[in-house]
C-alpha cells in the first residue's frame, strides 16, 4: 500500500473511533435505577415485581456467579426529543461487558410492568428502544461469569455454583436514555463498509485509490465540532463509490440471520433458556424494524423452553413463522452430536424436532442444520431423507488440523448409498458479522467457484451475544450491489438451498463420514454422562418394546406421553457440547442426575409391562428385549430362565487358564492376558510378549480444548500399567480379579468368559484420581489386519488400519457404537463395550513386517478445562474380546453387554414380538404409532452391508402392512415383498434402515394409548 494511502486511513481510522463513535447519542439523560437481588435461582417476572428493590447507583457491582438481579428503571423522556428529527429515543446500557467474545459473559431481557419483553441487553446488541415518554422497565440481569475467559483452557472453579464464590463479577457501567442520531449512525455504517472493504482491495487497483479518496473526502466534509449538523455532507462524499455497482461475475452471498445458541455448554441447561428468550426478543424486534431481515433457529428443544417460559413471546415468534420470517431449520430436537446418539436416538432426534414444528407451526424445515457438532456419522445421510429432509448443512468440518475440504457444495454419500445435497459455507464461521473481511474470505474459499457462485453465509452474535444485529442488517444493504464486494442478499435457508441445487445439478460426491479431524477427546471424555446416554437408550428401547406388547395382547394403556418426554429427555442430553463431555461440571452433575431420574422411571415402565405380560406366578423368566438370543432366551420375548455353565478356571504355576470350547485364554501372575486361542478356527490370537487386556496410561495434554482434543503426541505416549497388588479367583470361582494402583487412583479387572461364545469379558472398576491423564484397555492381536469395521447407527463403516494418507493418519482416534471389528482377510476379532466411544487402532512392529494389530478402547480422561475434577471418581466398564467374530457376533454382544435379559417371576412365558429369521437383520424398535391408532411400528435394517432377503413373522395380529417414512408416513416400499400367513418377506439393500407401520387388526381394538 502507498505510504499516502495509508497516512489517510490512519485519519479515517481516528476520526472514526473518536468522532463518530462518540456523536451516536446527541444527548443522554439520566434515570432512576433501584435493584433486587435474587437469592437462589431464577424466578418468574411475577415474583420480580413483587419484591422489595433497593436504591442503585451506576458504578455500583452487582451480580454474584450465576445469580440474578433485577433492575427497576424509571425516568421521563426529556422534553424536545422527540421533535427532534432523525432521532429515536433509546435505553443504553453497559452492565460491564469487557472486549471478550460477547456470549460468555452478562445478559439481561427487559420487560414492560405488565410482563411483555421489549428487548435484551447484551454485549453487542445493548440499545433498547423507548416508545413512551415516561420510562417504567424492569431488567432481568444474569450474572453469568465468563468461565471460557480469553480461551486460554485454565481451569476455573466457575463452572460450578458450589466453588464459584460469591463475589460480584459486574460492575453497572452505563444506564441511562440516550437521543440516537440517525445520520451519524448511518454514516458511521458507510464508513465501516467502505472501510472493511478497503482492506480486501487489490491496492494496485483503481477501486482502492478511488473508495480512500472517498473516506477522505468524507473525513474533510465532516466538522468534528458539528458532527450531526455535517453528517448528512460527509455521507454525500460517499455516495458514488456506494452506488458502484458489483461486477457481474462477483461472488453472491445468501445471508441468513442467525445465533447460534449452544443448549448447554459454559453455562447450565437452565440458562440456555433465558439466552433464548433474551436472543429470540431481539431478532422479534428487529423482524418488527426491518422488513427484509429474515431469521433462522434450529432446535425444537429451544422453541419448547420459550413456549413454557414465555409464552407471550412464543407467540409474537409464531406469527413471525407465518410471515416467514422467523424460519424454523434443522428439524431436530437439538443440534444433538450425530457420532455417539445410537440409531435409533439420532432418528428420534428428527423425529421429534419435526413434530414439534409441525404441530406447533405447521412447518417443516428440509435442511438439516449441524453447524458445530464435532463431525458427522456415515448414517446421517440415510436418516436425513427417511425424515423428509433434503438438505444439510454444517461449518465445523473447517476446524479440521491436518486437512481440508476439497469441496463447499457437493453430494454426501451414506453408507447405505443415499445422497443428500450438502453446504459448506465457505466464510469459515456460523457467527458471521458480515464485515468485508468475511464476505471476502467467503469468495476466496468457495472451492466450486468454477461451477456456481453463490454460497451461504449466516450472521448474528450467536450464545447470548445479542443475535442479529442493526448493523449486520445494514452491512448486508450496503453490500447488495457494491463495486469490489461479494453481492449479498437477506434470505431463507431454504431458499438458497433451492437455487444452489438447481444452479449445480451435478456436484462432486463426498462417500463416507465427515470425521472432524479435531476434537477427538470428546469421544471419551465425562465417562459417566456417556454412560447415562448408553443405558438409557436401551432402557428405551425396551421400555417401548414390552409397553407395546402388553397394549397389543391384553388392552393395557400404553404411556406415550411419557416415553416422549422421556425421549426429549434423553435427546437434550445428547446436544453436542453435552454428551461429548465439553460442558462445565454444572452441566455434567445434572446429566447424572437426569440420566438416574430417566432409568428409575424406564425400570417402573418395563416391570409394570413385563407384569402384565407374564403374569402372576413363580416360573422363573428371562425378558430379552434385545433382537438377537440372549443367554437362552428368545429374541424380543421372555423365556424359563436358564443357567448357563460357567467357563473352568484353573490355576497354573505361572497364571490361570480360562478354559472354554470356542476359545482357551491364559492369565499370567500379574493378571495379564498371555494366550489366546481360538480353538474353532485354530488361531493362536495373543503373543506371550505382547500381552492383551492391558491398562495403559497416556499423558494427556492438549495443545488446546482441553476436554475435546486428544493430540496424536500424547496418544503415542502410553506406560503398560503391569503391577498388582493381588491377583485372584472370584468369589464364585469363574473368573479372576486384579487389582492394580497407580498415581493416586485404584483399578480392578474382573475377567470372565462368556459362557455362550466364549468371548472374553474384562470388567474395569476405577477409582480414577488422575489429573490430564487419559487411560485405554488395550489389545495388541495377532493379526495383520487391514480395516476395522466400527458400528455406527443403522450398520457400521469401515476404515483403513494403515496410515498411507494424511487422511487416514488424521483418524488416530475414532469413534464407535457398542463395538468393533478388527478383520485380517475373513477372520475377524470382535471388542465389544457397555459405555465407551473411543477407540484406536494401529499396525504394531512385529518382526515379520507389521504383522500385530494394536486395538484399544478408549475408557477415561481427566481434563481440566472445562471442568477441573472431569470424571474424578469411581467408573465401571466391561469388554468383550471375541475371536472368530463375524458383524453378527460382534451385534449380538453389543446388545449382551448393554441390553442383558431381565429376570422376573411370572406365570407364563411371553412370545416374541417378532421373529426374524436372519442375523444380519436387526430389530430396532417396536413401538406404537405416534398418531394415537393403535397400529404397531417396527423399524429395523440391514446390519452386515449385503443384500438380503428375510421373513419377518408377527407374533401379534395385524391387518396390513405399509413401508413408512420415520415420521410414519407412507412411502412407495422398497423392503416389502409378499406378506402371507402374517410372515412378511423382507428385501433389503445393504445397511438399508426400514420402517414398517403393521395395521391394527380387530383384535388390537381395545387398546389404548394414554399417559
Amino acid at each position: 500500500m502507498h505510504r499516502n494511502d495509508r497516512l489517510a486511513l490512519q485519519r479515517i481510522d481516528r476520526l472514526s473511533r473518536d468522532r463518530l463513535a462518540g456523536a451516536l447519542y446527541r444527548a443522554t439523560a439520566p434515570l432512576t435505577i433501584t435493584a433486587w437481588e435474587v437469592p437462589g435461582e431464577p424466578v418468574p417476572f411475577a415474583d420480580a415485581l413483587a419484591a422489595e428493590y433497593g436504591p442503585f447507583e451506576v458504578g455500583q457491582a452487582w451480580g454474584r456467579p450465576w445469580g440474578t438481579v433485577w433492575f427497576h428503571v424509571t425516568g421521563t423522556v426529556p422534553a424536545g426529543w422527540r421533535e427532534q428529527a432523525g432521532t429515536l429515543v433509546e435505553l443504553v446500557a453497559d452492565l460491564g461487558f469487557d472486549a471478550s467474545a460477547p456470549g460468555f459473559q452478562a445478559e439481561a431481557l427487559v420487560y414492560r410492568p405488565d410482563g411483555s419483553i421489549v428487548k435484551a441487553i447484551e454485549p453487542r446488541n445493548a440499545a433498547v428502544p423507548i416508545e413512551a415518554d415516561q420510562i417504567d422497565l424492569y431488567i432481568e440481569a444474569a450474572a453469568n461469569p465468563s468461565v471460557a475467559g480469553t480461551f486460554t483452557f485454565e481451569p476455573t472453579p466457575l463452572g460450578d455454583p458450589a466453588t464459584a464464590g460469591g463475589e460480584p463479577l459486574y460492575r453497572l457501567t452505563r444506564l441511562d436514555l440516550g437521543l440516537h442520531d440517525r445520520e451519524v449512525w448511518e454514516l458511521t455504517q458507510d464508513v465501516v463498509a467502505l472501510r472493511g472493504l478497503v482492506d480486501e482491495l487489490d491496492p494496485a487497483r483503481t477501486r482502492h485509490a478511488r473508495v480512500i479518496a472517498a473516506l477522505g473526502r468524507a473525513v474533510d466534509a465532516l466538522d468534528p465540532d458539528d458532527v450531526a449538523g455535517t453528517a448528512a455532507e460527509a455521507r454525500a462524499a460517499l455516495r458514488d463509490v456506494l452506488d458502484s455497482p458489483a461486477a457481474a461475475s462477483s461472488h453472491r452471498i445468501t445471508a441468513v440471520g442467525h445465533a447460534h445458541i449452544d443448549s448447554a455448554w459454559l453455562w447450565p441447561v437452565r440458562e440456555t433458556a433465558r439466552k433464548v428468550a433474551r436472543t429470540f426478543a431481539n431478532v422479534l424486534d428487529l423482524i418488527e424494524r426491518d422488513e427484509e431481515f429474515v431469521f433462522a433457529a434450529s432446535s425444537a428443544q429451544q422453541y419448547a423452553w420459550l413456549e413454557e417460559h414465555q409464552p407471550a413471546l412464543f407467540s409474537r415468534l409464531a406469527e413471525a413463522v407465518r410471515a416467514g420470517r422467523f424460519v424454523p431449520v434443522g428439524g431436530m430436537w437439538v443440534e444433538s452430536d450425530t457420532n455417539m446418539p445410537g440409531s435409533e436416538a439420532l432418528a428420534r432426534q428428527f423425529i421429534e424436532g419435526k413434530r414439534f414444528f409441525l404441530e406447533k407451526f405447521g412447518v417443516e424445515p428440509l435442511e438439516v442444520w449441524l453447524p458445530d457438532s464435532f463431525g458427522y456419522s456415515a448414517a446421517l445421510p440415510q436418516i436425513i431423507a427417511q425424515a423428509g429432509s433434503r438438505w444439510f448443512l454444517t461449518q465445523k468440518i473447517s476446524w479440521n488440523e491436518t486437512n481440508r475440504m476439497p469441496h463447499h457444495t457437493f453430494l454426501w454419500e451414506g453408507i447405505d448409498g443415499t445422497r443428500v445435497f450438502t453446504h459448506f459455507p465457505p466464510v469459515d464461521t456460523y457467527n458471521s458479522d458480515l464485515s468485508a473481511a468475511d464476505l471476502a474470505r467467503a469468495e476466496r474459499q468457495f472451492a466450486e467457484k468454477a461451477h456456481t457462485d453463490h454460497s451461504l453465509v449466516p450472521f448474528g452474535w450467536g450464545d447470548g451475544g445479542g443475535g442479529p444485529t442493526r448493523e449486520m442488517v445494514a452491512a448486508a444493504r450496503r453490500t447488495a450491489d457494491l463495486e469490489g464486494s461479494p453481492r449479498v442478499r437477506m434470505a431463507a435457508p431454504e431458499t438458497f438451498f433451492r437455487e444452489a441445487e438447481a444452479e449445480y445439478p451435478d456436484p462432486p460426491v463426498w462417500s463416507g463420514e465427515l470425521y472432524l479431524e479435531y476434537h477427538r477427546g470428546s469421544y471419551s471424555a465425562q465417562a459417566r454422562t456417556k454412560r447415562g446416554n448408553r443405558r438409557s437408550e436401551h432402557l428405551l428401547r425396551a421400555a417401548e418394546l414390552w409397553a407395546t406388547l402388553a397394549t397389543v395382547r391384553t388392552g393395557a394403556a400404553y404411556p406415550a406421553e411419557r416415553l416422549r418426554r422421556l425421549w426429549r429427555t434423553v435427546l437434550l442430553q445428547q446436544f453436542h457440547d453435552i454428551l461429548p463431555g465439553t460442558s462445565i461440571a454444572w452441566v455434567h452433575q445434572e446429566a447424572e442426575q437426569t440420566y438416574a431420574a430417566v432409568a428409575a422411571e424406564l425400570a417402573e415402565i418395563i416391570d409394570t409391562a413385563l407384569a402384565t405380560l407374564a403374569g402372576e406366578g413363580t416360573l422363573p423368566l428371562a425378558a430379552n428385549a434385545a433382537p438377537v438370543v440372549l443367554s437362552d432366551a428368545p429374541a424380543l420375548g421372555a423365556a424359563a430362565a436358564a443357567e448357563a455353565a460357567p467357563a473352568s478356571v484353573r490355576a497354573t504355576d505361572d497364571g490361570w487358564v480360562l478354559e472354554h470350547p470356542r476359545a482357551r485364554w491364559l492369565l499370567d501372575a500379574r493378571g495379564a492376558v498371555v494366550g489366546g486361542h481360538d480353538l474353532v478356527a485354530d488361531r493362536h490370537l495373543v503373543d506371550p510378549s505382547r500381552p492383551a487386556g492391558v491398562l495403559q496410561l497416556f499423558r494427556d495434554t492438549p495443545r488446546d480444548w482441553d476436554a475435546w482434543n486428544i493430540d496424536a503426541e500424547d496418544a503415542a505416549l502410553g506406560t503398560d500399567l503391569r503391577d498388582a497388588e493381588s491377583v485372584s479367583t472370584t468369589a464364585d470361582g469363574a473368573g479372576v480379579v486384579v487389582i492394580r494402583r497407580f498415581g493416586a487412583s485404584r483399578v480392578e479387572q474382573e475377567f470372565r468368559v462368556d459362557a455362550a461364545s466364549g468371548a472374553l469379558d474384562i470388567t474395569v472398576r476405577l477409582d480414577w484420581h488422575e489429573r490430564q491423564k487419559m487411560l485405554k484397555l488395550a489389545f495388541p492381536l495377532q493379526l495383520r489386519a487391514e480395516r476395522t469395521e466400527s458400528e455406527i447407527q443403522f450398520g457400521h463403516v469401515s476404515r483403513p488400519v494403515h496410515a498411507n494418507t494424511t487422511w487416514d493418519a488424521a483418524k488416530f482416534e475414532t469413534v464407535a457404537h457398542r463395538w468393533i471389528r478388527v478383520v485380517e482377510g475373513g477372520y475377524g476379532v470382535s471388542i465389544a463395550n457397555d459405555a465407551s466411544y473411543g477407540h484406536d487402532v494401529r499396525r504394531g512392529d512385529g518382526a515379520a513386517g507389521g504383522a500385530h494389530t494394536v486395538a484399544r478402547v478408549t475408557l477415561v480422561r481427566a481434563p481440566l478445562f472445562p471442568d477441573p475434577g472431569a470424571d474424578q471418581g469411581r467408573h465401571e466398564f466391561t469388554v468383550s474380546l471375541r475371536p472368530g467374530a463375524d458383524v453378527a457376533d460382534a451385534v449380538a454382544d453389543g446388545f449382551r453387554l448393554n441390553l442383558p435379559p431381565v429376570q422376573l417371576t411370572g406365570a407364563r412365558p411371553i412370545e416374541p414380538a417378532l421373529t426374524v429369521d436372519d442375523r444380519g437383520v436387526v430389530v430396532e424398535a417396536v413401538k406404537l404409532a405416534d398418531d394415537g391408532s393403535g397400529d404397531v411400528v417396527v423399524r429395523l435394517y440391514e446390519a452386515r452391508g449385503s443384500p438380503r432377503r428375510a421373513p419377518l413373522r408377527r407374533g401379534f395380529a395385524w391387518a396390513g402392512v405399509e413401508q413408512v417414512d420415520l415420521l410414519e408416513r407412507p412411502v412407495a416400499a422398497t423392503v416389502l415383498g409378499t406378506v402371507s400367513d402374517g410372515t412378511i418377506a423382507l428385501h433389503l439393500q445393504p445397511f438399508q434402515l426400514a420402517t414398517l407401520r403393521l395395521r391394527r387388526s380387530a383384535l388390537s381394538e381395545s387398546s389404548s394409548v394414554g399417559a
